[in-house]
């Protein structure tokens, strides 16, 4: 059969996904309160206007063609976010005055977020917060998909998008981080290529912005051995303290851990690693004053704990 080049309907792809999903016709059937020979008949007619062998029927129920898996992934993402517009569409009737949806990446999680939140507890005790930190690639989908209401994330390397905006909050910067007693705290001339021999571990930098990897190399680093990209930041932390691994990290997201003498900051400073941290925003949202207040905490523990006012 050949692909007939035609619109879809997205409610055949949903009774498509859930024929998968269930393993045969009858399963699914009852889950979409249809009857089986309806949908056995929606689903021969969507092949036929597609061109296109789907699956393949069988006594033990249906299995997928090549082309029906690669369908199937679409399929399912379509599926998903409709069930996700629904269950958005809920909960903004249900709570829309009395919840804050707030995202900020990995580092900002360790001190400078908590203590900023606790002191906007201090006079905001009415609203509903749900915090989440996630990489800024992650945050920046959930914003766009009305999961999040703002989030605080970096700025360099990075390129906003059509219906978002932004304002800057505090300077950071990151230092490269070693457990105390590596070999690197011995040597009498520090350079940065004497980096490069060791092992690294990052966070996700997103298809967004620059790798570190990149912005190591532009500055006279070039990595030797391979890296590890790690999404948990008390993983990362792990790593280093139990290995020759370097990393990335801000001065107040190890507070606890170089005051316990855990890890160190290697005496080295990489201008290329200090960036603007902002609150990210869709364009057309509205903030009422316990998010501004709340977006004021955040830059005042910011400027505070990071020592870099904007």
């Amino acid at each position: 059969m050949r692909f007939r080049n035609r619109d879809i309907d997205p409610k055949k792809l949903i009774y498509f996904a859930a024929v998968i999903e269930h393993g045969s016709f009858r399963k699914a059937a009852r889950a979409l309160n249809v009857t089986q020979p309806a949908l056995s008949t929606s689903m021969s007619r969507f092949e036929s206007e597609l061109g296109l062998k789907l699956v393949r029927r069988g006594p033990l129920g249906v299995t997928l063609t090549p082309i029906g898996d690669l369908l199937y992934s679409h399929s399912r993402m379509i599926r998903d976010e409709i069930q996700l517009a629904g269950r958005n569409l809920f909960e903004a009737s249900a709570l829309e005055s009395s919840t804050i949806k707030f995202g900020c990446i990995p580092s900002l999680s360790c001190n400078i977020v908590p203590a900023a939140l606790a002191h906007w507890r201090e006079s905001h005790s009415e609203p509903t917060l749900r915090v989440v930190d996630a990489v800024q690639f992650d945050l920046l989908n959930a914003l766009l998909r009305h999961e999040i209401d703002l989030f605080v994330g970096f700025t360099e390397n990075y390129n906003l998008l059509d219906g978002l905006r932004q304002r800057v909050l505090f300077r950071d910067r990151l230092w490269v981080v070693a457990r105390p007693g590596h070999r690197l705290f011995s040597e009498e001339k520090l350079t940065l290529s004497s980096l490069a021999i060791y092992p690294w571990v990052f966070l996700p930098s997103g298809p967004f912005n620059m790798s570190y990897e990149d912005t190591l190399e532009k500055v006279g680093a070039r990595l030797e051995e391979g890296s590890i990209v790690c999404d948990s930041i008390a993983m990362l932390k792990a790593l280093i303290m139990c290995s020759d691994h370097l990393g990335l990290m801000p001065a107040h997201a190890i507070q606890n851990e170089l005051e316990d003498r855990r890890l160190q900051q290697l005496p080295l400073t990489i201008p290329a690693f200090s960036r603007s941290i902002a609150v990210f925003m869709r364009a057309e949202h509205e903030f009422d004053k316990p998010s501004r207040d709340l977006i004021d905490a955040i830059q005042s523990k910011g400027i505070a704990l990071a020592g870099g006012a904007v």
